[in-house]
């Protein structure tokens, strides 16, 4: 019961301390989150397959939104999406509010296929051609136009035919048009059906450096002599590519813990050699249109979080979380400790130094008394205060407070009974 009394409130007093903690502790993170890809044919949507397998074993679903590429999963994410893959060079910091950049993770060549007599080298060579950019909402669509009109192009000069994918190499094949571009890993559908076809060119940008030099967001890739196939020698010589780099992009809002995982898969997805580059090249922070965000600045810099190394996501994000929970029970363990021990004492001590008081008065009263009888009064009220004494309960460590009050009582008694006459104390 002392303890209940003494530490009672200090409970309190921590329990008040963590539930006000509590109220900034963030949420934990929701069980699904939702990612723009792009068409089934292309490469986001097999590695947003990927991706949903991995986040499956962690217990998150992850929503795979599909659309007619990066310009219309910009828009997606803008609606409402959490994640989207986007080609470098298509968002726009202080136009498109509210997004945060992830990583970038892979190289996505231009790759610009025609069945010309000989291979194209210049974007002037479209000039009269058909040209197949993919649907309205396509990354590739956008780049295309936009190159079109650094060179002079008008719109009437090429024809743009909205055709991807499967469709957009079997027009080429069918000579139903004359050249087909796309943006995309070396893995798409539509490179792997017409870079081994001897009808087919893949065009090598003469003027690769200078892009890259005057628009940021490309690089000049080498596609070497034979790296497609050494045997068939495919390509048959260096190919200059441009290039942007397919980027993971989220909204402000998607949780941090979420942001950690979806970096760690990132991490394992992306990380392995490729035609473009290296191991270890990407994921990385570079080529990105819009801020880092706070966790994968984080990310970047020390590794996967040292809680998430060791225990399974769901364990170290809780941990994570109530960590802020520790800051007022540090607050308040060194004040509490030096107070609540000598607390605790006082209480047990009070209940014994209490009957003190008494003894004290009847010590004083029998000292000033000369009569017998007063004499007697003083030590009947020194047996009752034994009496009461007796029923006082204290923990084993304190007893000998309470064999303290005890004998200083005998002591006070015997003093008095001295003093008594003999016939008063037989009278006993």
């Amino acid at each position: 019961m002392d303890r209940i009394k003494t530490f009672g409130g200090a409970a309190v007093l921590v329990a008040l301390a963590l539930w006000f903690t509590y109220q900034f502790v963030e949420p934990a993170p929701p069980r699904s989150l939702s990612i723009a890809t792009g068409s089934p044919e292309g490469a986001y949507y097999q590695y947003a397959l990927k991706m949903q397998q991995a986040f499956a074993e962690e217990g998150i679903e992850l929503q795979i939104i599909e659309t007619a590429g990066s310009v219309a999963n910009l828009l997606e994410l803008k609606k409402g999406a959490d994640v989207a893959f986007l080609q470098s060079g298509i968002g726009d910091a202080q136009r498109d509010g509210r997004i945060e950049g992830l990583a970038s993770v892979y190289f996505e060549p231009l790759w610009l296929f025609s069945n010309t007599a000989s291979r194209l080298t210049r974007i002037s060579e479209l000039k009269g051609l058909r040209l197949a950019v993919g649907g309205v909402g396509s990354g590739t669509r956008k780049v295309a136009t936009q190159l079109l009109q650094q060179n002079d192009l008008a719109d009437d000069q090429v024809v743009l035919v909205p055709l991807s994918g499967n469709a957009a190499a079997e027009a080429l094949i069918a000579n139903e048009i004359d050249a087909a571009m796309t943006i995309s890993s070396s893995d798409a559908t539509l490179v792997q059906q017409l870079i081994r076809r001897e009808d087919i060119h893949l065009m090598s940008f003469s003027r690769a450096t200078a892009y890259a030099r005057r628009y940021p967001h490309f690089s000049h890739l080498t596609l070497p002599e034979g790296i497609v196939d050494l045997p068939l020698n495919i390509p048959s010589e260096d190919i200059s590519l441009l290039a942007n780099a397919a980027t993971l992009v989220a909204s402000e809002d998607l949780h941090p813990a979420l942001s950690d995982l979806l970096l760690q898969i990132t991490d394992e997805l992306f990380q392995q050699n490729t035609l473009f580059s290296n191991t270890d090249r990407f994921p990385s922070n570079d080529f990105l249109d819009f801020p880092t965000s706070a966790e994968a600045a984080r990310y970047f810099k020390r590794g996967v979080p040292i809680l998430q190394r060791y225990l399974p996501f769901w364990a170290a994000n809780l941990i994570d979380r109530m960590k802020l929970l520790a800051l007022p029970l540090i607050a308040l363990f060194l004040p509490l400790s030096r107070i609540l021990p000598p607390a605790y004492r006082w209480t047990v001590r009070k209940k014994v130094y209490k009957w003190y008081d008494e003894v004290q008065i009847i010590d004083q009263e029998a000292h000033n008394s000369a009569s017998a009888s007063e004499l007697r009064v003083c030590l009947d009220r020194l047996h009752q205060i034994e009496e009461l004494a007796r029923d006082v309960e204290v923990p084993l460590g304190f007893a000998h407070e309470l064999y303290g009050l005890r004998h200083h009582i005998d002591m006070l008694s015997l003093q008095i009974e001295r003093r008594l006459p003999i016939t008063a104390i037989a009278k006993e």
